[in-house]
């Protein structure tokens, strides 16, 4: 039996998950419909189409792993176990990827830079964005598949069933393999955060800059530009308080086992660690116009709809 705050926390996800998959499946079907009529895509929505999708496989990972607390004996096959944790670092480093993409390219179009290399960018970065996306697939691919060849460090199966239990080398291949996870989660991490706390910055250089020109104007006048640059500083900001907590969150989870004593920290974790797709996905919808206008259009037909079949 889980513990009280085990099974409250996992309601919670499960809330989170559902809000989750809405609001990917959302973003994923307005983007690839709007392709579909207009037969081309802008560069956005392509990242937002590879984004809501690997957030989407991303959230059925934290399923797996709240089904793995119930069933604790499937996830002892060292194989599925192996499985599991490649695909769930995969999805985690692509998706973190795609959204650094998606803030550099809407730095790219919003700072004026004056440096001939960051010009370069700004011009290039439209027709770079496939390859960049391509290249986050791979990258992610080298930084998660080594978890394949990880020595499962828990009581673990082999996939013929057959059983082992040493507690001496338990110990000591506890701490060996969950480094090694550590040091691919930290791979595959550190340099989209990086991407995304220099992008933070040159956009708040950029407004800085721009809000002391427009204060030779008449202080009624609102330029519209800084209005774009605090939509797109906040929406990084929440996505790097999100992500920062839920890195946290999943290194916890990481060192922590289905039969750890700590239930309170395995809860907390699983929560936050739930909160970061979903919350940011909701945030995406939000701060994108055409996102936005899609949502108000839907609550307004299902209102509609509503109001009609109500006698």
């Amino acid at each position: 039996m889980l513990p009280p705050v085990l099974i409250i926390s996992m309601c919670i996800v499960a809330i989170e998950v559902v809000v989750g998959f809405m609001g990917n499946g959302f973003i994923t079907a307005v983007n690839s419909i709007n392709w579909i009529k207009s037969k081309k895509i802008s560069a956005a929505d392509m990242i937002l189409i590879f984004l809501s999708t690997s957030r989407f496989i991303l959230q059925v990972t934290v399923m797996m792993y709240i089904h793995s607390l119930y069933f604790t004996d499937v996830f002892k096959l060292a194989s599925v176990y192996k499985a599991f944790g490649a695909v769930w670092m995969f999805v985690n480093h692509a998706s973190l990827w795609f959204s650094t993409w998606l803030y550099v390219l809407y730095c790219a179009k919003i700072i004026n830079v004056t440096q001939w290399l960051l010009l370069q960018i700004k011009l290039r970065i439209t027709g770079m964005v496939p390859r960049l996306l391509l290249g986050s697939l791979v990258v992610s691919s080298v930084t998660s598949l080594p978890f394949l060849w990880t020595t499962p460090s828990t009581y673990l199966c082999s996939s013929t069933g057959n059983c082992r239990e040493n507690s001496t080398v338990h110990i000591s291949d506890w701490d060996s393999s969950h480094l090694y996870i550590l040091l691919l989660y930290f791979a595959g991490c550190f340099f989209p955060l990086v991407l995304s706390v220099v992008t933070s910055a040159l956009l708040i250089t950029s407004l800085c800059k721009h809000t002391k020109k427009m204060q030779c104007y008449v202080d009624s006048f609102r330029d519209p530009l800084i209005d774009v640059h605090l939509t797109v500083i906040k929406s990084i900001i929440s996505f790097l308080i999100l992500y920062l907590s839920s890195f946290v969150a999943q290194i916890l989870l990481t060192l922590s086992t289905s039969q750890s004593q700590d239930a309170v920290k395995v809860a907390v974790s699983l929560v936050v660690a739930g909160a970061y797709p979903s919350i940011h996905s909701v945030i995406l919808i939000i701060v994108n116009s055409k996102l936005k206008l899609a949502f108000r259009m839907l609550c307004q037909h299902f209102k509609c709809h509503l109001e009609s079949v109500t006698p």
